[in-house]
This record gives C-alpha cells, sequence and structure tokens, in this order.
C-alpha cells in the first residue's frame, strides 16, 4: 500500500484513481480543478480531497495526473501551488495526460531538479478502459522509478511497459492514435460501401472479423457505427487535439503521415456537423450524409 495523490477527475481520472483506493487498497488524495468532484469522488470512494496541487502532492510517495493537455499540465505541476512544489526526495510524478513529448521532457528535467522523479505515463482504452481498470499504459522514463510505480500503475491497467527515455510513452501514444486514425478511416470506408452494395453488415462482420481485416474496431464498433450511433468512446474534440499532437511532432522528427492528416481533416468536418462529442467512428457519418 503507497500513499498516492490522484491529480484530474474527469472521465479517465475518476475511475482510475477509484481503482486505486479500491482494487489496490492505497491511500489516496484526490484535486480536481472543480472542488465538487473531488468532493464527489471522496463521498463515493473514500479517501480525501486537497484545495491545491501542491497540497495534494504533500506527503505523498506517488503523484498521478491526469488532465488536459501541455498548458493543463504546467498548471497543476509547477509553480507555487502546482504538484512539484509539494512533492518530496525520491517520491515519483506519473503523468497519464496525453500531451506533448516536449512538456515529458520539460517535467522530468524540472522534476530531477528537485530530487524525485518522472515518468510519463499516456493510457489507452478509453473510457470503459478505466471504468474496468484494464488500460494500456505506455511509459517513458527511468527504469527504477518506473519499477517502482508499475506496482501502483496496476491497479487499473492491464498492461504497462517501458519504451524508453523521457518522451517516451508520449512517443508511443502518438504511435497508437495514428494507427487507429487510419483504421477507423478504413473501416468506415469498407461499412458504407457493404451497405451500398446491399450486404448483410451481421454476416459480412462475422466472416471478415475471422480473417485478415479483424481489429478491435471492428469487433467493437461495427454496429453502433451502421446505426449511426456514436456515443460509445473517445470523443473526436479529444481524437482532434492527440492527432494534432502527431502531426506537430511529425513537423519536428520529419516523419509523413498522409493519411493521419486527411482523417484530422475528415474530423474537423465531423466537428462543423455538430459531432464534437461524438465517438471516433462517427467518420462513417460523413459518407453517409
Amino acid at each position: 500500500m503507497a500513499k498516492v495523490a490522484f491529480l484530474g477527475l474527469g472521465v479517465m481520472g475518476y475511475p482510475m484513481a477509484g481503482h486505486l483506493k479500491n482494487k489496490g487498497g492505497h491511500e489516496v488524495t484526490v484535486y480536481n480543478r472543480t472542488a465538487a468532484k473531488a468532493e464527489q469522488w471522496v463521498k463515493q470512494h473514500g479517501g480525501k480531497s486537497a484545495p491545491t496541487p501542491k497540497a495534494a502532492a504533500e506527503g505523498q510517495d506517488f503523484v498521478m495526473a491526469c488532465v488536459g493537455n501541455d498548458n493543463d499540465l504546467r498548471e497543476v505541476t509547477l509553480g507555487l501551488n502546482g504538484a512539484f512544489a509539494g512533492m518530496g526526495k525520491g517520491k515519483v510524478f506519473v503523468d497519464h495526460t496525453t500531451a506533448s513529448a516536449e512538456i515529458a521532457r520539460e517535467l522530468y528535467a524540472a522534476a530531477k531538479k528537485g530530487g524525485f522523479d518522472c515518468v510519463d505515463a499516456p493510457v489507452s482504452g478509453g473510457q470503459a478502459g478505466a471504468e474496468n481498470g484494464a488500460l494500456t499504459v505506455m511509459c517513458g522514463g527511468d527504469t527504477e522509478p518506473f519499477g517502482r510505480a508499475e506496482k501502483v500503475i496496476a491497479s487499473y491497467a492491464r498492461a504497462c511497459n517501458l519504451l524508453g527515455p523521457p518522451g517516451s510513452g508520449q512517443l508511443s501514444k502518438m504511435v497508437n492514435q495514428i494507427c487507429i486514425a487510419g483504421l477507423v478511416q478504413g473501416l468506415a470506408e469498407g461499412l458504407h460501401f457493404a451497405k451500398k452494395s446491399g450486404l448483410d453488415i451481421e454476416k459480412l462482420i462475422a466472416t471478415i472479423s475471422k480473417g485478415a481485416a479483424q481489429s478491435w474496431q471492428m469487433e467493437n464498433r461495427y454496429k453502433t457505427m451502421a446505426a449511426n450511433k456514436f456515443d460509445f468512446g473517445f470523443a473526436v474534440d479529444w481524437m482532434r487535439k492527440d492527432l494534432g499532437i502527431c502531426l506537430g511532432e511529425a513537423r519536428k522528427n520529419g516523419a509523413h503521415l498522409p493519411v493521419t492528416a486527411l482523417v484530422d481533416q475528415f474530423y474537423s468536418e465531423i466537428q462543423a456537423m455538430g459531432g464534437k462529442r461524438w465517438d471516433t467512428s462517427s467518420l462513417i457519418a460523413l459518407l453517409d450524409r
């Protein structure tokens, strides 16, 4: 059992912090920008809340964060009331935010200067993965602190691996999103084609999902995509944020991402259609309109 702070109680952080308390048996202190959400979490799970990230971090063995973007991260970590001002020597900060590799390295350097460690650890699996404690966690940082953090992360992860030095977790999450973007567009086009061709979708998927076309997206999203229902997963707004990070990093490292850039534009059209909160499978809506 460890003393753990969790910063950020959104759709991912709220259940993740819950697993730390209930499944992991850890002593958990939470912080959320909207204090009422933290109070709600404490009422549901026990533990306690703190008024600032600094107060939440004081006396903790581990501090986890899952917030919106680079700016949110800086807000909860750096500055007078940031978590880094409250962290003790030798402790570990674990960042589950999907953010840039640049800020991962920035926070790693700031942590080293403060005498503690930092692991960038973005997650994949969406809201369902967070609620079921079955996330995939991609980490960057040093081996020893990762080894300590891994035991705590296990409360809400089915897989957790160290993929390289600081920033490697964020870079790996970028690869994850790049792969998903192209795959969902391919599935959307396939289902659209099938409907136009008059094929029986159920029989079709029962057949081709046993072959090389099989994917998690096909198994879990084909029914809702065919029915034009898009309230079952990762929101378009979040995906566009992530793809923007991918494309920004590609401009730095020289990678060519033509399909990713195209799918990002398709998602911008979904936003214009009013689908900002639809899930990523809504790409089919552009084809079916």
